[in-house]
């Protein structure tokens, strides 16, 4: 089957191309979102990265649990309670590792929370909207989930 992509309502001829085409497109274009890798270093220090993370089987996660924190929200330095995705919905929040970097989280990323031991991390609630965030549990973290940017 071949579909019409182009300006069908004038003389401007389209470019034929097939379905089958154009969903292996889309299937590459959309099988990596970007997202922001949090983890422990070799030196036990939490570090973070941005990148894409791979599309997840529904049998990789565990559960799925919704949170809110109201606004000027803090939480002093921990680690995450388990490697989870936390998809944020709305909010925007500054995070900070122990060396003193930092990354801004905003409404619609990923964050890949896999910093489960070392010196952990901080964060802190940026604007007056509130931290509206989906948790997704991992069943077992596998490496290729996340691929760096760099």
């Amino acid at each position: 089957m071949v579909g019409r992509i182009g300006n069908t309502a004038s003389n401007t001829p389209g470019c034929l191309i097939g379905f089958s085409e154009i969903l292996k497109w889309m299937a590459d274009l959309c099988s990596m979102i970007k997202a922001i890798r949090l983890y422990t270093g070799a030196d036990g220090d939490s570090h973070f990265e941005e990148g894409m993370i791979a599309q997840l089987d529904e049998d990789a996660v565990v559960s799925i649990h919704f949170k809110e924190t109201q606004p000027h929200g803090v939480l002093d330095w921990h680690t995450a309670p388990e490697a989870q995705y936390v998809l944020t919905l709305s909010g925007t929040l500054e995070f900070t590792m122990r060396d003193g970097s930092t990354f801004i989280l905003n409404t619609g990323d990923v964050l890949l929370a896999l910093d489960t031991t070392g010196t952990a991390h901080k964060w802190r609630m940026l604007g007056d909207a509130p931290w509206k965030r989906a948790y997704v549990v991992l069943k077992n973290p596998v490496p290729g989930l996340f691929t760096p940017s760099r």
